[in-house]
This record gives structure tokens, C-alpha cells and sequence, in this order.
């Protein structure tokens, strides 16, 4: 049976410093999970961004480090430029990723560089607010758009992982998954992390995620609006055509 808490997780950093429900925690729990069956905790470090993402800096008991909102991937790249048998992770959210740090994941994916970026999408900029970002639903509230997105005026929401794979080379290996289906979500993150390691290439991985605290949802309704943003964000791996 698996433990309960993953061997690579750091135990004196109870409690918890995300907010209750938050849906960021589940998918490093399951990382965790991930790097404890792979074996590769001596060998891993996770560059983190700005954001509730750099509340992991204290969260695994390996090598972390923290750069400017925006920058985890670029950030990373350099890292593995120079210490290239490390297995490198880049964490961020979809603010970091698809708004002021689009153009580093765009070349990260281009260039093909052997990371494997982590991308939580929750569909609103969660530490500073409840902020629209780039992957809020049409007609969701949030504190910038308080009468709902209006697609007219902003857009569709972003589909992050299905422009990467336009441009990514074919070794390169995109998926989207969710926190409401742990499986899945741990089967995609080592099909990531194998495919740095095995075919020295880039992976990408989006993670839908709850926002108990700006989404102002008791746990039943977060999840129904996370079952809500895996229609309109289909889960499982993308392929190149």
C-alpha cells in the first residue's frame, strides 16, 4: 500500500502553508508520489515561480529554488544547462506560464530543452486576488470581471498545452491533467519526468486545480466548477498532428 505522505516530502513543514482546499497542494502531494516510486529524489530540483507555487520551496525535501514571476522556466533551462544530468522541474501557474511567461515556455518548447515544466491552472491569478487570467471561463467572476469574462472583448480561454504542441518537436511530451483524478494525474507527470530522462527532450504538463478561497466554493462546488473546466480543458495527452 502507498504511504500515506510521499518519503520526499518535507515532514516539519506542517502546517500547511496554502489555503484550505487548495487544489495546488493535491498535485504536489502526487508529484511527490511520483518521485518517490521513480527513485529520483537525490537527483531532482524544482525551480518554482512568484505566485502560490513558491509556497513549495519548503514543502520536498530536495533541491528548490525560486526565481522572478515568469522565469521558473527560463530559469531552469540555465540550470540544466549546467548541470545536465539533473532531472529538472519548472512549477508556475497559468499566470507565470500563459500571460508574462508565455514567450519562455514558447522557446523552452521550440528549442526542445530537456526540462519538465508543471503548469497549474486554476483559471485565476490566486495570490494576489482572484484576478482573471488568461485560462478563466467564459462568464466567470472574478474580481477583475465582476460581471463575468466576456470572450468578446478578452478571448476564448487559453489552451496552452494545444499551442505548445504546434510548435514542440514530436519527442517533445504534452498532456494536460486534474487533480480530480489522481491516476491520471500521476500516470502523465512520469510519462513527463521518463520522457527528460529517456529521450532528453521537453514535456509539458498542465494540472486543472481547485480555488477554494478566490472561487469562494465549500468542496462540493469546487469540484463541480473543476468538472466544469475539464469540459472545456480536455484532459489526457496531446498529440502532435
Amino acid at each position: 500500500m502507498k504511504n500515506i505522505t510521499p518519503n520526499c516530502i518535507n515532514q516539519n513543514s506542517k502546517p500547511s502553508l496554502f489555503c484550505p482546499g487548495c487544489g495546488q497542494s493535491i498535485a504536489l502531494r502526487h508529484l511527490g508520489f511520483v518521485i518517490d516510486e521513480m527513485k529520483i529524489q537525490k537527483k531532482v530540483t524544482l525551480g518554482i515561480d512568484i505566485g502560490c507555487s513558491l509556497l513549495s520551496w519548503n514543502y520536498f525535501n530536495f533541491d528548490t529554488v525560486q526565481g522572478h514571476h515568469g522565469r521558473s522556466i527560463p530559469m531552469m533551462v540555465g540550470f540544466k544547462m549546467a548541470r545536465d544530468k539533473r532531472i529538472v522541474l519548472a512549477m508556475m501557474g497559468d499566470g507565470g506560464g500563459y500571460a508574462i511567461g508565455l514567450q519562455s515556455l514558447l522557446h523552452a518548447a521550440y528549442r526542445n530543452n530537456p526540462i519538465s515544466a508543471i503548469l497549474i491552472n486554476n483559471t485565476d491569478y490566486s495570490m494576489t486576488g482572484g484576478q482573471a487570467a488568461p485560462t478563466t471561463l467564459a462568464g466567470e467572476i472574478t474580481t477583475t470581471t465582476p460581471d463575468g469574462r466576456d470572450v468578446k472583448t478578452l478571448g476564448d480561454p487559453f489552451h496552452g498545452p494545444e499551442l505548445v504542441r504546434q510548435i514542440a518537436k514530436s519527442s517533445a511530451y504534452i498532456a494536460r491533467a486534474s487533480v480530480s483524478n489522481p491516476i491520471m494525474l500521476e500516470k502523465i507527470l512520469t510519462r513527463a519526468i521518463e520522457n527528460q530522462i529517456k529521450n532528453n527532450s521537453f514535456s509539458f504538463v498542465e494540472i486543472l486545480s481547485i480555488c477554494p478561497t478566490n472561487w469562494k466554493t465549500n468542496a462540493k462546488k469546487s469540484f463541480d466548477f473543476l468538472e466544469k473546466m475539464e469540459k472545456v480543458y480536455p484532459e489526457g495527452e496531446i498529440i502532435k498532428n
